[in-house]
């Protein structure tokens, strides 16, 4: 049964003079599909509009060379993988330098030879038909590594704000508490990546391993009894003290994972900063370990901030909610006390965002 015309491997003939067109159409015609073309602009034209599987290309040509037309199709998206074997009387080693350097794959030397010109046409075809398959290849593996980072991915965060959300749900907390924070404290990152200075380096991979750390940041609590984080009125000193303890045991837990299970993973890193030292105050005053000003790692001054904020605007069992005015004000009180200023200040830039944020992620509603 004959081969489909189109079928055929599409091979563009591009020379000046018709008696070489006529001799290499004659030539490829039965084995390929044969189009011509007899300058530099028509050729590009022809390549552009459909194109083809190799290119027979002319070097010395009227207006448009083959060097000008060869730069040209590798400068084009649609063309730049077409192979191109150059057509040529010059025979000096600095002319066909200067061909493979802009990116040609062979030279056919004139006067034309065919069992030679059959052979190279044969060769270089069957060489893209690899390259095609090897880039398709690496395409569909490039996009089955990315569609299984996602999913593991989606495995763990799931798995975090399921873990988290226990330790939540303890004191009365919500899922919904994980949501705010996290939007929180992603939309105080992305003031600070415009902003100058130190703060203003967070590129995009920090800013997403400082989000995905912040459902963890209270881990700790399912240390702390029950009756002690459900109690209505004031803790004594010797609860406080318990409750306290969590950011240490929290980041103690995660270590002691991060060590048996040998990997030193950045998102872990990342989680036991926000972990152990979310409640450590920019003048020292906090704890577990008194951390003073930028020695508190800035994650954990970013989850301090959005933390403050969500409690104050959350009705909690010892006390009531208060507004988002309210909420503003007393964080801006606690500039350079409390918080960083500089996070303040991203805070007061972005508290459209958080008042936004609040009444997206209500509790007891499902978004």
């Amino acid at each position: 049964m004959p081969e489909a015309p189109d079928s055929k491997p599409t091979v563009l003939v591009v020379d000046d003079t018709p008696e070489n067109l006529d001799v290499l159409s004659n030539l490829l015609r039965d084995s390929y599909r044969v189009r011509l073309a007899t300058s530099g602009a028509k050729a590009l034209q022809l390549a552009f509009d459909a194109p083809p599987d190799l290119v027979l290309l002319d070097i010395m040509m009227p207006g448009m060379d083959g060097y000008e037309v060869l730069e040209r199709l590798k400068a084009d998206p649609r063309t730049q993988t077409t192979p191109v074997i150059f057509l040529t009387a010059m025979s000096r080693p600095e002319d066909e330098e200067r061909g493979l350097l802009l990116g040609a794959v062979d030279y056919i030397t004139k006067p034309i030879s065919p069992p030679i010109a059959l052979a190279r046409v044969a060769t270089h075809l069957h060489l893209k038909v690899v390259a095609d398959v090897l880039r398709d290849k690496a395409a569909y593996l490039e996009a089955e590594v990315a569609r299984r980072t996602r999913d593991m991915r989606s495995i763990q965060e799931v798995t975090l704000v399921a873990l988290a959300s226990l330790a939540e749900t303890r004191d009365g907390t919500t899922s919904t508490h994980i949501l705010r924070t996290q939007n929180y404290v992603r939309s105080l990152c992305m003031e600070l990546r415009q902003a100058s200075g130190p703060a203003g380096a967070l590129d995009e991979r920090t800013v997403d391993l400082i989000v995905q750390s912040v459902p963890l940041h209270d881990i700790g609590m399912v240390t702390v009894p029950e009756a002690i984080l459900r109690k209505p009125g004031r803790l004594t000193e010797d609860e406080f003290a318990q409750v306290k303890r969590h950011t240490r045991l929290g980041h103690d837990a995660l270590d002691a994972s991060q060590q048996r299970l040998a990997v030193d993973a950045a998102f872990l890193r990342c989680a036991k900063e926000i972990v152990l030292s979310h409640h450590e105050r920019f003048d020292g005053s906090g704890y577990p370990d008194g951390l003073r000003g930028s020695d508190i790692p800035l994650p954990a001054r970013l989850m301090g901030l959005a933390d403050v904020y969500d409690a104050l605007v959350t009705p909690r069992i010892y006390k009531e909610a208060v507004s988002h005015d309210e909420a503003v004000a007393t964080i801006f009180a606690a500039s350079g006390s409390l918080f960083d200023p500089d996070v303040v200040a991203a805070f007061e830039r972005r508290r459209d965002d958080f008042r936004a944020i609040a009444e997206r992620y209500v509790d007891g509603e499902a978004d």
